[in-house]
Parts: C-alpha cells; structure tokens; sequence
C-alpha cells in the first residue's frame, strides 16, 4: 500500500495537475480551428483550471510560511507539519505535534479538533 504524502506537497500536486488539465483543454481548442467559437470557447475553459491554480499555488505558499518545521525521527530530514498530525516529506513517517498521539495508529481525523479529542479520550480510557 502507498503512503499518502505530505500534506503541503499534495495540494501543490493538485495545482499541478490543474495546469496540466487546463493546457490539454487549450490544445484540444486547436482541433477545433475552422469553428473560431468553439476553439475560444476552448481555450477560455483551458484558461480557468490555470489561474485556479494559481490561486491554489499562492493559497499553499502563505500556509507553507506559517507550517511548523520539525525534524523527523526517522530520516532526520525537516519537513513542514500542517495540523496536528502529517506526514515527513521524505520517508513518509506519521508524525504529529501532540505527545498524547504519539505512537497511535496515524488517521486524517486527528486533525480536527473534536475528532481528536475523542481518540485522546478512547485512549485514556483504554489506559485505564
């Protein structure tokens, strides 16, 4: 099974792949040059999926700025951490900002504040 990555560089493989897509839209315009409205219609709808990346591009470098940068255990490498749990960009090592979640099995939901407080409270009840 794949490990999902880092959090920070999926969404830039999503803007990414939005480039792609709008570039493919744009050129499938061509094919359409004896019906002048049809390749405008084209390229304006090749047009949107790039300046939303963009948009994504500039959204993901103001997050990136303000994410906390640990060391992983692991690999030693620095990576990025967004949320509570995420992730090591180079070995793909859960990692997380909460002692309480160390050593857990890694889930997405640790990163939504009542979700996680729950799995803290299932915890201490198995404890006990």
């Amino acid at each position: 099974m794949r490990l999902p990555g880092n959090k920070i560089l999926r969404i830039r493989g999503y803007a990414l792949a939005m480039i792609f897509a709008g570039m493919i839209i744009m050129y499938l315009g061509i094919f359409f040059r004896e019906i002048p409205w049809l390749m405008l219609l084209f390229l304006i709808l090749g047009v949107i999926p790039i300046l939303l990346s963009f948009v994504v591009y500039f959204w993901i470098g103001m997050i990136s700025a303000r994410a906390i940068m640990v060391e992983c255990p692991n690999c030693g490498g620095y990576t990025k951490i967004l949320g509570t749990v995420d992730y090591c960009q180079h070995c793909k090592e859960p990692l997380t900002l909460d002692k309480a979640l160390e050593g857990e099995v890694f889930d997405n939901d640790m990163n939504v504040k009542h979700r996680r407080e729950k799995i803290k409270e299932e915890l201490l009840n198995k404890k006990r």
